[in-house]
């Protein structure tokens, strides 16, 4: 990457142009670079402190097309096209491999909701499949039917995030992509409506075109200059422990725990939808968007206000020469959620009792950027010719991340896109411009 390396006085020259800029050095913001470069347009990619710093070196590393929303499975299933084409044209190993996925059942309702997504996406030609009580004994190496059955995907995959993106961050450099880690982009420049530049921390950037990739960063920095997106952050918190045999080749959920195998013999563990919802003031402006999930998760999804309340999340305004929320958070670091760990390693023990005497090595969280559908939102920003917008990816993002890239290059250069995004539109939540 291109960044100020040890021991040197200035960093390299900033470009001063290019066809497109990219703001953010998450998977979304990779992958759309790399795809742009691709169709012979010039990019840059700002990133504020290193190619995934954040969430997309910090989520599970499943790449799953089972349990996917109904709307979103036609762009997963290209992206699940994508990682594989993708991993075996890069140099280094990301440890992807298709190992498959499987969702566990323990009571009756959370089979018929498997049944109920296989019958809905039954024409998409999956491979996914329910499995029997016994049948899903002999896969976990039980034998004491705790599970009335499970859905299974054995063309599911995983990789390891934390290698993955800045892999594919390389690979883009590669074919051509400027990309400068510790440069964070202020904000956006207009002549007569539409796009015309950068300003960043170390000068502008003429372009016309700039996709915001922001992550949970994206709502304020679009706020910023009077753009109103229900856009919110959830803390996840996971772990990894030790390596450890046990019988699970494939990536694991289960209402209480969900579990991968790792490159190093351990596992990654964490809880599905158990996130931490950010009380900031933006929260209470959207608080009606979120109603819905909030009403659905509301025994496992903990609501916390602290000091992000008015922290880098929260509300505030800042000009081209001022300095920015994001120089003053190269990355965001929360804190893992102790207690609720320590509850997912205790349900991860009673699922591998092989996990019994094998303890967690390190924990960690990161902050989801969430929008009130929970599928992504990538498409123009009304008002702002040249300005497409890539966030939302709702804590699936790593898996769809290349196929969210292929379809905003494609939206940015008029080709025809590879699903219709119509799904995807920001224009959607119909929010009028913020005051």
């Amino acid at each position: 990457m291109t960044s100020t390396p040890s021991g040197t006085d200035s960093p390299a020259p900033l470009p001063k142009t290019a066809d497109v800029v990219v703001i953010g050095g998450g998977v979304a913001g990779v992958s759309t670079a790399l795809f742009l470069a691709r169709r012979g347009v010039s990019v840059v990619l700002c990133e504020k402190g290193r190619i995934a710093g954040e969430q997309s070196s910090r989520n599970w590393g499943w790449i799953r097309k089972m349990g996917r929303d109904h709307r979103e499975l036609p762009l997963m299933i290209e992206s699940a096209r994508l990682w594989e084409q993708l991993a075996g044209e890069m140099a280094e190993d990301i440890s992807y491999r298709k190992c498959g996925a499987t969702y566990l059942a323990r009571t009756p309702a959370e089979l018929q909701r498997h049944v109920d997504w296989l019958e809905r996406n039954a024409d998409f030609g999956l491979d996914s499949a329910l499995l029997t009580e016994n049948e899903t004994d002999r896969f976990l190496g039980r034998n004491d039917q705790q599970f009335m059955g499970a859905l299974h995907t054995a063309s599911d995959a995983v990789a390891e995030p934390a290698l993955a993106v800045p892999a594919l961050a390389r690979h883009a450099e590669a074919q051509g992509v400027r990309i400068v880690e510790n440069c964070a982009v202020r904000t956006i420049e207009h002549s007569a409506g539409r796009v015309s530049g950068v300003i960043t921390e170390r000068g502008r950037i003429a372009s016309t075109n700039v996709v915001l990739a922001g992550g949970v960063w994206s709502r304020g920095f679009l706020e910023n200059f009077g753009v109103s997106f229900p856009q919110l952050a959830i803390k996840s918190s996971v772990l990894r422990t030790a390596p450890a045999t046990v019988p699970c080749s494939g990536a694991i959920g289960s209402e209480r725990v969900s579990i991968r195998p790792r490159k190093d013999g351990g596992f990654t563990v964490a809880r599905s939808g158990a996130a931490e919802f950010q009380l900031i003031p933006a929260a209470f402006r959207y608080f009606s968007d979120y109603l819905p999930m909030l009403r659905e998760r509301w025994q496992i999804m903990k609501i916390r206000a602290g000091r992000q309340f008015f922290g880098p999340l929260g509300t505030t305004r800042w000009g081209a020469d001022d300095i920015s929320p994001f120089e003053r958070v190269r990355v965001f670091d929360p804190t893992p959620d102790k207690t609720l760990l320590e509850d997912v390693m205790k349900h991860a023990r009673e699922l591998f009792p092989q996990l019994s005497g094998v303890a967690p090595v390190e924990s960690w969280a990161g902050m989801i950027d969430v929008v009130p559908d929970e599928i992504p939102a990538i498409g123009p920003v009304a008002g702002h010719d040249g300005l497409t917008v890539v966030t939302g990816l709702s804590g699936h993002g790593f898996g769809i991340g290349p196929g969210v890239g292929l379809l905003a290059a494609q939206i940015v250069t008029g080709e025809t896109p590879i699903v219709d995004p119509a799904a995807f539109s920001p224009a959607r939540f119909n929010r009028e411009a913020a005051a």
